[in-house]
């Protein structure tokens, strides 16, 4: 998982490790607004095709445009599991196309995950 270092999520960086993730870490820089940046993008597309013989098939979480050519030429070679995006209307128009029937939108996913409790 590329990830951009901010140090007061530690807590939460050592638990995806103890869960068995591997994180790349960024540093990050903050934009005109504030928001913090950790630009991943080249790293997460170079790893990707690093590794292309290694994974059967790649799932992508992402809702930037700017992996297009990454998620078209996986689709287009069979190697792309899905693209995750995490909300419909901030998903690029150009994933929306290129990843089609791959594309899950995971702002839907919330009724299907959420507990519910049984009623007796």
């Amino acid at each position: 998982m590329f990830i951009g270092y901010i140090p007061s999520n530690q807590d939460l960086y050592s638990f995806l490790q103890s869960a068995g993730y591997v994180l790349v870490f960024k540093p990050t820089l903050c934009d005109g607004n504030g928001e913090v940046k950790g630009n991943v993008d080249a790293d997460l597309v170079l790893q990707a095709m690093i590794d292309y013989g290694k994974y059967d098939k790649a799932v992508i979480v992402t809702s930037d445009g700017d992996f297009y050519s990454l998620i078209k030429y996986l689709h287009k070679n069979d190697k792309l599991k899905c693209v995750m995006s995490p909300y419909v209307k901030t998903c690029s128009v150009l994933l929306k196309k290129t990843a089609n029937e791959k594309i899950v939108f995971m702002d839907n996913l919330r009724q299907k995950l959420a507990y519910k409790e049984k009623h007796r």
